[in-house]
C-alpha cells in the first residue's frame, strides 16, 4: 500500500500563540503543506486564488456542501469557510503531511470525516497567562477581550477530546513538542503499514 501523509489539525484559543508556533514550525519544515481553505468572502489585495484561499461563490460553496466536497466547513460572519476534500486527498496521496489551522468545531467535524487525522490542541500555560497575553495586546475593547476569554474557556474544556495537548510556555519548546507528536504518529503508522501495530498514543505536554 502506498505511503500516505498525515492530516494534522492544530487548534488553540485566541492568545495561545498558535500563529507564532505554526509559523516557526513551517519555517523548520518547508516540506509540510499548510492547508488552503475555501471561502466565499471576496479576495483582499495581494491574495491569490489557490495560494491564500480557494475563492468560491456562495452558490458554488453550497453545491460543494451538498456534494460532500468539504472535509469540514462553517459559516462565519456571513461567509462560508471550509477545507476541500480534493486538496487534502491530493496532498496525502503524495505522502505529504498537511497542517490545518482550524477551531474546535472544524477539528471535530474533520475528525468525523477523517478518523485518521491527528488533532493537536495548543494550550496556554494557564488561563491566567492567556488572559494576561490577551490584555497585553491592548488593541481590543474590554467587551471583545471578555468574549474571547469566554470562548477560550469552552475550547479549553474541549481540549481533552484532542489526541495530543501541547502547552505553549516557550515557542521553541512547543514547536519541538509538535515535531515529536508528528514523528511518533508517522513512526506508529509506518509500523502498522509493515504489519507491526505500535502504541502511538503518548502525547507531548
Amino acid at each position: 500500500m502506498p505511503r500516505r501523509g498525515l492530516i494534522i489539525v492544530v487548534s488553540a484559543p485566541s492568545g495561545a500563540g498558535k500563529t507564532t508556533v505554526l509559523k516557526r514550525l513551517m519555517q523548520r519544515h518547508p516540506e509540510i503543506v499548510f492547508s488552503v481553505s475555501a471561502t466565499t468572502r471576496a479576495s483582499r489585495p495581494g491574495e491569490e486564488n489557490g495560494k491564500d484561499y480557494f475563492f468560491f461563490s456562495e452558490e458554488e460553496f453550497r453545491r460543494g456542501i451538498e456534494a460532500g466536497e468539504f472535509a469540514e466547513w462553517a459559516e462565519v460572519h456571513g461567509h462560508f469557510y471550509g477545507t476541500p476534500e480534493s486538496f487534502l486527498e491530493f496532498q496525502v496521496s503524495q505522502d505529504k503531511d498537511v497542517i490545518l489551522d482550524i477551531d474546535t468545531q472544524g477539528a471535530f467535524q474533520l475528525k468525523e470525516n477523517h478518523p485518521e487525522a491527528v488533532l493537536i490542541f495548543l494550550a496556554p500555560p494557564s488561563f491566567e497567562e492567556l488572559e494576561r497575553r490577551l490584555r497585553a495586546r491592548d488593541t481590543e475593547s474590554e467587551e471583545v477581550v471578555e468574549r474571547r476569554l469566554g470562548v477560550a474557556r469552552t475550547e479549553l474544556e474541549l481540549s481533552s477530546k484532542y489526541d495530543h495537548i501541547v502547552v505553549n510556555k516557550e515557542v521553541e519548546d512547543a514547536v519541538r513538542d509538535i515535531e515529536t507528536v508528528i514523528e511518533r504518529e508517522k513512526a506508529g503508522r509506518h509500523r502498522s503499514d509493515v504489519g507491526n501495530c505500535g502504541d502511538n498514543t503518548d502525547a507531548a505536554t
